[in-house]
């Protein structure tokens, strides 16, 4: 009796694993962003917006940010359903870091192609007022005008979401 019911169950557990989650189609909204500047120190929260354009669940396996510096903070379940969305918000800890910062959050699980959607944005962190500039800092003119003039370029729907993207 206990070897059929061991065979039984043992053919249960294989016939339930053998099913294959099938790959769907994602979409991040904005996936490469430039947010404004903030102080060092200063922390900044970060929301991606995932879409599911697929026919069959998206199941996010992993979240993986490129810096032990940004912290998922939605801790909920990671299955979207068809033709819906979800909302990922992560923090950003600026306390390490001075200048401009690029960082990637990789997404993975049954995303098509392969496997994985990504998200990039970059920060300029500006300095505390102890931090002394050197020469080039202080007299590149030009540099400063042209990223003051790509800050006023920014349209009023971009500085409503803390951030702009490229055109």
């Amino acid at each position: 009796m206990k070897r059929v019911l061991l065979l039984l169950l043992t053919l249960l557990t294989l016939v339930g694993c053998s099913r294959k989650v099938q790959f769907t189609t994602v979409e991040i909204k904005d996936p490469v962003r430039h947010y404004y500047p903030i102080l060092q120190g200063q922390e900044l929260s970060v929301m991606v917006k995932i879409y599911n354009k697929g026919k069959v669940p998206l199941v996010v396996r992993d979240i993986q940010p490129s810096c032990g510096c940004i912290i998922l903070e939605s801790d909920h379940e990671m299955v979207v359903p068809p033709e819906s969305s979800m909302m990922v918000t992560l923090r950003y800890d600026s306390r390490k870091n001075v200048g401009k910062v690029e960082h990637a959050i990789r997404f993975w699980g049954n995303i098509s192609p392969n496997g994985m959607a990504e998200m990039r944005f970059d920060v300029n962190v500006v300095p505390d007022a102890s931090y002394h500039h050197d020469y080039e800092e202080m007299y590149d003119k030009e540099k400063s005008d042209r990223l003051l003039k790509k800050f006023y370029e920014a349209s009023e729907t971009d500085s409503a979401l803390g951030y702009y993207v490229d055109r």
